[in-house]
């Protein structure tokens, strides 16, 4: 038995294969829509995955402004940030996040679901968040995916 073959490949800045997709969050869940989403954005899903490099794909998100949560969650849920000055509070219900930039709260979920460190916040920056259907990202020809196929 030739136990050089079973040699394990991990991926580098060199060997990894980054692509373009685009996702349409039309009547897709907000908090299903970002597990995936960061799972493209992490590498998951490819077989080279490395845990401490940055091998996922692009995303583009188009049509933001159209994605859904259940029950209450519009009202009450309430996202919180201090500023560290004596009131400096501030409370925000994803319903007022949606009025004001649909692009932050998308961004804002998805950032909750990847690593809290350095790698964390390079992954973070491959994501394209559109509000509308058009988006100004075609010279990479991305490609079209469907989330509901990937598991």
């Amino acid at each position: 038995m030739n136990t050089l073959s079973y040699k394990t490949i991990s991926a580098n800045k060199a060997t990894v294969q980054k692509e373009w997709v685009v996702v349409d969050a039309t009547d897709m869940i907000l908090g299903r829509m970002s597990s995936k989403v960061a799972k493209l954005l992490r590498g998951k899903h490819k077989p080279n995955f490395t845990p401490h490099i940055d091998c996922g794909d692009n995303v583009i998100i188009v049509n933001a402004d159209k994605v859904r949560l259940t029950g209450n969650k519009w009202t009450e849920r309430v996202y919180q940030h201090y500023s560290g000055y004596p009131g400096g509070e501030r409370r925000y219900t994803p319903q007022n996040m949606m009025d004001k930039s649909p692009e932050r709260l998308i961004r804002k979920v998805v950032k909750g679901m990847l690593p809290k460190n350095r790698l964390g916040e390079k992954i973070i920056n491959n994501l394209y968040v559109f509000a509308g259907p058009e988006h100004n990202m075609q010279a990479q020809q991305p490609k079209q995916i469907d989330l509901n196929s990937l598991k």
